[in-house]
């Protein structure tokens, strides 16, 4: 398995295998504390050979720089099934979060796991920066 994509993102979409994201970003530079980010989704693009064919679990788990949960976590099931005519699948996975609340400054991390092992993190810098304006959903 192999991870393709992992980005924490203002928006993704999955149009017949195509995964398409808008905006990346790993930094929020709050206003003030709590922060509340209002939207963002998570875009993971898995692929998977056909030796690991079978039911997997993802997991997804949204943290502080301590290790505690900012959030609950997320655990997606997964059947691998590979076509007869090629030696890989890609998988799109998009998670959507409304009101995301960063109680302090510091460094997160979204770390991704399949089948309880750790496969990757996307990183994400909360800033305190009094007098920024606060993040606002696209109209």
């Amino acid at each position: 398995m192999d991870i393709q994509i992992a980005a924490l993102c203002d928006a993704a979409t999955d149009s017949h295998g195509k995964l398409n994201i808008l905006g990346t970003f790993d930094t929020i530079n709050a206003g003030q504390l709590p922060a509340v980010h209002p939207q963002c989704s998570i875009a993971l693009r898995l692929v998977f050979s056909k030796m690991e064919e079978g039911h997997k679990e993802l997991k997804l788990n949204f943290v502080d720089e301590d290790g505690k949960l900012v959030m609950p976590s997320i655990d997606i099931p997964v059947d691998v099934q590979v076509p007869e005519d090629t030696s890989f699948i890609s998988r799109n996975f998009i998670i959507n979060i409304q009101q995301l609340r960063f109680e302090r400054a510091g460094l997160y991390g979204i770390d991704v796991a399949v089948a309880n092992n750790h496969i990757g993190s996307i990183p994400l810098l909360v800033r305190h920066m009094p007098g920024a304006q606060p993040p606002t959903p696209e109209t």
